[in-house]
């Protein structure tokens, strides 16, 4: 029988990158090029850079390197290995509907290079799907201006669409609340639940990013789906950088105010990330429950990202199966 041919539409699952080594010498390239980006870091240039090669670079790159060190037990970075089950997932789902595949804005493998392989396969319709369920020019704009700057370059430029985000959509919220749900079925429901989004500077958000009123849309719309009252639930925002006021309330200051407060047990999920990262492992399963019982909490439980279960393969073949159809 002749082999199966190769379909000429193709998804490209989007995440934010991840270093390729858990050393000083990996961390740096990485925060290189993610914190150079002008969409990343509005700061004026000249001083930014300086910040950047001078203080963070040097300093900052050992201590995130110690970091990442632990969760590279199974050979490489949490987020490059759920990114790739999970492609593997929406891959079964569509079948031969498209080829999928996955990018990452920063770090390997890269945009520009997982569009030169499909382009030399003699794919021409894309559909690019970002893993940041609630748009941001820091992420989702940032992947795009990678996407634009390519067909910039080509001459035959192939039909396109892109997912701007999926922050409220039904699917979604209904995969986190089932998420949430097998949590608590298997290791019991806490006092409060709380909901800690990734955080950007607030200037940002006065100069027009809708990224705020996306988190509070699917903080509320989870609760409401959980069937929460007002006093079971928290949004926070986390993982600032610098001396700038950024969204609030912060994830850690809270998290503190509320065992100071008489709060015994708390979940904590992230919405925000659509796999397990850094972020997620260390900055909340590991430093934000640390806080939590230095000052009086008794039991701390972080509920996994949706990473590459059933519900998140199917939400994100959803989304492509309704931008295909246009091709």
């Amino acid at each position: 029988m002749p082999d199966k041919a190769m379909p000429d539409k193709a998804v490209i699952l989007i995440n934010l990158g991840t270093p390729d080594t858990p050393d000083a010498k990996g961390v740096r390239a990485f925060l290189k090029a993610f914190l150079s980006d002008r969409r990343v870091v509005e700061v004026p240039r000249l001083l930014w850079l300086f910040i950047l090669y001078c203080i963070i670079l040097p300093f900052r790159s050992p201590k995130v390197a110690k970091k990442y060190l632990p969760l590279w037990a199974a050979g490489d970075s949490p987020l490059r290995l759920f990114s790739e089950q999970l492609r593997d997932q929406v891959q079964e789902q569509l079948d031969d509907e498209a080829r999928v595949c996955l990018a990452m804005t920063y770090g390997r493998p890269g945009i520009s290079d997982v569009l030169d392989e499909l382009r030399a396969d003699g794919v021409n319709a894309f559909c690019f799907i970002p893993l940041f369920p609630q748009y941001s020019a820091t992420t989702t704009a940032a992947a795009m201006d990678i996407v634009g700057r390519y067909f910039q370059r080509q001459r035959d430029i192939p039909a396109w669409n892109w997912v701007r985000n999926y922050h409220d959509d039904d699917y979604y919220i209904a995969a986190l609340a089932a998420q949430v749900r097998s949590h608590w079925a298997s290791h019991g429901r806490h006092e409060k639940l709380l909901m800690s989004f990734h955080g950007i500077p607030k200037r940002n958000i006065l100069l027009g990013d809708p990224y705020q009123r996306h988190c509070e849309v699917t903080a509320q719309r989870l609760a409401d789906e959980l069937s929460l009252s007002e006093n079971e639930w928290v949004l926070t925002y986390q993982s600032r950088l610098g001396k700038a006021e950024w969204l609030q309330p912060y994830t850690d200051k809270t998290v503190e105010q509320l065992a100071r407060d008489g709060c015994k047990s708390l979940d904590v999920i992230a919405p925000s990330f659509a796999v397990d990262c850094l972020e997620t492992l260390e900055e909340l399963d590991t430093e934000a429950a640390e806080i939590f019982y230095e000052h009086g909490g008794e039991s701390f439980s972080y509920i996994p990202c949706l990473n590459a279960s059933q519900d998140h393969a199917s939400l994100l073949a959803l989304l492509a199966r309704k931008n295909l159809q246009v091709f």
